[in-house]
């Protein structure tokens, strides 16, 4: 794998990704043999919420981004030109629906019915983050399902595939009435924690809450099958998070936290917190997505974490790098991604 986005020192820098860095799990015959990725049949457009990310997926892909002019009317309506011919194309358009999030969506939305009208072939929604994913049951009467309502907007909008990075819960991809390929960014984190050389015996996953214990078990599985944790924890409403106890020994152990996302980094904490007072040697936080709500910063800062571990499915404002902080990159494994469903795509279309 390629060096992390290290931000320790304020100064993040984006590797360039190529075949060569590749790790075993993303190797398949296809790279044995050459492939054409000049190909004009597929597109990959950015949105404005994280063109960082497209950037790197463009490089690893060996493609140039699409050309789009994005921009807002004064009363705040989205406008969306494509500035090139999609006509027959494979479109591909990277959005994650982060803060702001209404507005992001929006544009996703507005951007798949741009390519939809501009004859398309096929057009697949890259949403790394998916907003509103958290609202996807009723745990109270008279509550909106909202991730079912995204869903069927994005689907009404004229997206023919979603390609989304570790989702909240699995149920939301039945929100979808078109295919969906869940992407997991475990594989990225694992790496890099293999290259930090703890020894085995020493670690232990901790699950921060109950409903993450199945993540937590297959980090744990994948990590030398270490030992399981799980923080008790309890809610009194929402974004507040009280802990409770800990399931588990991390006595003299390097407990590594997992979970999906941070928003304003309560539950990792105050886990954090536990761990230690059970007399946990070192604690790192492990997520995928870094939404960092306030005030995470002055949480995650404040020395009960060794590591904050995140990936760039969403952008980190140079505002919020803080010294424990490390930005792992998910390009290559989207832009892979992304070959081998063109690839499954234009090999059925050869058979239709």
């Amino acid at each position: 794998m390629p060096e992390s986005l290290n931000v320790g020192n304020g100064n993040p820098s984006i590797p360039i990704i190529n075949e060569r860095t590749l790790p075993k799990f993303l190797e398949s015959a296809r790279m044995e043999k050459s492939v054409n990725r000049t190909n004009t049949r597929l597109k990959l457009f950015s949105g404005t919420a994280n063109p960082a990310l497209a950037q790197e997926i463009a490089w690893y892909m060996g493609l140039d981004l699409g050309k789009v002019n994005i921009k807002r009317f004064a009363d705040g309506e989205i406008y969306v030109q494509l500035q090139e011919s999609v006509r027959g194309c494979d479109v591909y358009l990277v959005q994650p629906t982060c803060t702001p999030t209404n507005e992001n969506l929006m544009e996703l939305l507005i951007m798949v019915d741009a390519c939809r009208r501009a004859s398309a072939k096929k057009v697949t929604a890259v949403i790394p983050y998916f907003g509103y994913a958290r609202a996807d049951r009723k745990t109270q009467g008279r509550e909106s399902i909202a991730a079912k309502l995204v869903a069927n907007l994005i689907t009404e909008a004229g997206a023919d595939r979603v390609l989304a990075c570790d989702l909240h819960s699995g149920q939301s991809m039945g929100y979808f009435d078109i295919p969906v390929d869940h992407v997991y960014c475990q594989p990225v984190i694992l790496d890099y924690l293999a290259s930090k050389s703890i020894p085995s015996e020493d670690l232990v996953v901790v699950s921060p809450d109950v409903g993450g214990v199945a993540r937590a078990r297959a980090f744990a599985k994948k990590l030398s099958d270490a030992p399981l944790a799980i923080v008790d924890k309890r809610r009194s409403g929402h974004n507040v998070a009280e802990v409770m106890n800990l399931i588990g020994d991390v006595r003299g152990k390097v407990a590594i936290m997992v979970d999906d996302m941070i928003d304003t980094a309560g539950t990792i904490v105050k886990g954090a917190a536990l761990l230690h007072q059970e007399g946990a040697r070192e604690v790192y936080a492990c997520c995928t997505h870094a939404v960092f709500s306030p005030p995470a910063i002055e949480r995650l800062s404040g020395g009960l974490l060794q590591e904050v571990i995140v990936t760039n499915t969403l952008p980190v404002a140079e505002k919020n790098y803080f010294p424990q902080l490390t930005i792992l990159s998910v390009a290559n494994l989207l832009g892979e991604t992304i070959w081998r469903v063109h690839d499954d795509s234009s090999v059925s279309s050869i058979f239709l």
